[in-house]
């Protein structure tokens, strides 16, 4: 097939997320569900780390977390949404392209957002005395400003190397996004250059994070076994055990989608982006807020009132 010339090119097809017309009502309601628990979610922990008691680092950090989560979620979703409601599952090129750019951006913005809560939580325990002035406002400013630049520029470079493939023969993405992979099956043109690149860029946005932050957790377990109190044990793993959940998952779908193995078929990728675009933003606030008694007790005074 000769390959489409791009200026021609000027919309995807999406499959979705299910092909089975039966699934359809259950799918998209249990989506608006899962979206509408993020959005309200997010903004309210957005709302509560604002509080003075909890004018700290780890809840800035926190906070960008919950945008970030709305940010990617409110990428994918509500497009998904509307495709269950309408028979034209379309996108243009430029929402296409958009929508890819924003995907990688937030999720790479993440990664390093989560390595430097990490680094937060290693000063908190290893250095508590000096933590206020290691951990100062714009010191926390930067590494935000940091991971929001590099998650720039991955994306950047993601996306524009995706769209200078050729695209040929029908544009119908069998995913319910544009996402890397889906649109490579697309290319007519050798793409092994470009999985080397992926593995390059997952390598970088994931595995380089991921090691920093267990890193940090090595010192920090280093440093809570030699606390004497079970009590203060107890209390230091409560607060570092909600990041490690997050990572945890974030780290496991985000590798297993990305890097390239033959044994995992579409619907399995998709099952995979669906946990990270739409799931693990809702289970943040739940994860952040049950899990952690300030939060929680803010949370209901904001509520009383």
């Amino acid at each position: 097939t000769e390959p489409v010339n791009h200026t021609l090119l000027t919309k995807f097809v999406i499959s979705g997320l299910s092909s089975h017309p039966e699934l359809q009502h259950l799918l998209f309601f249990t989506l608006c569900l899962v979206y509408t628990m993020t959005v309200i979610g997010n903004l309210l922990i957005c709302v509560v780390t604002v509080h003075p008691t909890l004018c700290t680092s780890m809840y800035f950090f926190l906070q960008v977390l919950s945008f970030l989560d709305v940010f990617t979620a409110s990428t994918v979703v509500p497009k998904v949404l509307v495709s269950f409601l309408s028979e034209d599952r379309s996108i243009s090129y430029v929402g296409c392209v958009t929508q890819l750019y924003c995907v990688i951006f937030s999720g790479a913005t993440e990664w390093y957002l989560l390595a430097a809560m990490a680094y937060d939580r290693y000063v908190a325990i290893c250095n508590p005395l000096r933590y206020t002035l290691i951990m100062n406002p714009r010191v926390c400013l930067c590494l935000v400003l940091l991971s929001c630049c590099s998650g720039s520029v991955v994306s950047v470079v993601q996306t524009a190397w995706v769209f200078t493939l050729h695209f040929c023969g029908p544009r119908k993405i069998n995913h319910f996004f544009c996402d890397v992979p889906p649109l490579m099956l697309l290319s007519c043109t050798d793409t092994s250059m470009y999985e080397k690149q992926v593995i390059t860029a997952t390598v970088l946005v994931i595995c380089t994070p991921f090691c920093l932050i267990l890193v940090s957790y090595a010192c920090i377990i280093y440093s809570v076994l030699k606390i004497s109190s079970a009590e203060g044990r107890h209390k230091t793993f409560s607060t570092c055990s909600s990041h490690l959940i997050v990572v945890t998952l974030y780290c496991a779908c985000g590798t297993l989608n990305y890097l390239p193995t033959s044994s995992k078929s579409q619907d399995t990728k998709k099952v995979l982006a669906l946990i990270y675009t739409a799931i693990i933003p809702m289970l943040n606030p739940l994860i952040y807020t049950l899990r952690n008694k300030e939060v929680r007790e803010v949370l209901i005074i904001t509520m009383a009132v």
